[in-house]
């Protein structure tokens, strides 16, 4: 089915898009995942380029372009130059929404140009080592004195960890209120207290640094609350469903671009004398790759129309995202079958896409906390 999603302007966005990931990543991408991490170069040749801060006013240096479309369009050419390592994501599609609807006029006016240049990396950190999915379990805490929060505690599995320059924190601010006891602290480089632990070692992402992070009576400024004290769970419950929705087009492109990758092989690669593609059983699993491939396709982009319309349901970001991610690991699966022993040469992308998908299902919120989301929507 043709895509009706975008319009031209989206279309010359992907132009520059493709050509700074042909121009900046394909040909670093290895080094960086031996490395495991990316220059900082990237992220301001990346602001330059525009890449960053379309979706910020201009008056800030940024685009003024607030269309998810534009995002999923940098999401999308990122999947198909299998940038896998660089978190432009974090920073476009999960941050740029917490600072852009809850940071003071001062706030944004003091970290929203180097956001759009790329000179300020940012990270969100919610997940510690006793709490992931169960954002109400978090032990990071923060107590007032005067005009700073004092903040204590521990997170981990952190992207952009390594690099980040500006981090919302995720703390308790009020131990006896439960839900309406946590707020966001925004965390800079260089504050004392605040360091950073290893570079994770992961099983894929190898280019994406992901971090340990520790909080030793850190004083943050007042100035620095992001929003309201106390309603930091739901701000994290109103932006959680766009975060979702971006992991589901990470999974929806993947799918296409794993399909298109392992149709032109199986058309190539022979055995007992033919092409593997033209064995009944190869035409059968890509006839099934492609059916659902394409009924993801259909779900993400109306996904997207209704965030940009401010009527995407959590439920059914939920439905997205654990869907989209579940047939992503499926589908990553099939077509290396398909690769047979190259399957697992880690020379091939196949390899390197099996090993990137597994976190899929994990992060953003697993697909089994996805599924009790829904189950508490129908009132079960």
């Amino acid at each position: 089915m043709e895509r009706e999603l975008f319009d031209a302007d989206h279309d010359a966005f992907r132009e520059t898009a493709r050509a700074f990931c042909e121009k900046e990543i394909v040909s670093h991408h290895d080094a960086w995942e031996e490395a495991g991490i990316v220059p900082r170069e990237v992220w301001t040749a990346a602001g330059r380029a525009g890449l960053l801060g379309f979706m910020v006013p201009s008056e800030y240096g940024g685009g003024g372009a607030r269309d998810f479309r534009f995002n999923a369009v940098v999401i999308e050419e990122l999947t198909r130059a299998r940038a896998s390592g660089v978190g432009f994501a974090i920073h476009t599609d999960i941050n740029s929404a917490y600072l852009l609807d809850y940071a003071t006029d001062e706030q944004k006016a003091r970290w929203l140009p180097g956001f759009c240049s790329g000179e300020t990396i940012t990270a969100i950190a919610m997940t510690e080592p006793g709490a992931g999915s169960d954002l109400q379990g978090i032990r990071t805490a923060a107590r007032r004195e005067g005009d700073h929060f004092v903040l204590n505690g521990q997170k981990t599995f952190i992207s952009n960890g390594i690099l980040a320059d500006l981090v919302i924190v995720v703390a308790r601010t009020d131990p006896t209120a439960g839900a309406q006891g946590i707020s966001l602290l925004v965390v800079e480089r260089g504050m004392p207290g605040f360091e950073r632990g290893r570079n994770l070692d992961k099983i894929g992402l190898k280019a994406q640094d992901t971090a340990e992070l520790f909080f030793d009576d850190v004083r943050v400024p007042v100035a620095n609350l992001l929003g309201d004290e106390g309603r930091g769970f739901a701000y994290l419950m109103e932006k959680l469903p766009q975060e979702r929705l971006a992991i589901a087009v990470v999974a929806a492109a993947a799918c296409e671009n794993l399909l298109a990758t392992t149709l032109s092989y199986v058309k190539e690669r022979t055995a007992f004398g033919r092409p593997i593609g033209s064995f009944q059983n190869s035409r059968f699993v890509l006839a099934e790759i492609a059916t659902e491939t394409q009924i993801a396709r259909v779900f993400v982009d109306r996904c997207i129309r209704e965030l940009n319309a401010g009527s995407l349901t959590v439920a059914e970001a939920a439905m997205a995202k654990w869907w989209t991610t579940e047939l992503q690991k499926k589908v990553v699966d099939r077509c290396l079958q398909l690769y047979g022993g190259y399957g697992v040469m880690t020379e091939y992308p196949i390899a390197k896409a099996y090993l990137d998908t597994r976190v899929q299902t994990i992060y953003g919120g697993t697909t089994e906390i996805m599924k009790e989301i829904i189950g508490r929507t129908m009132g079960i």
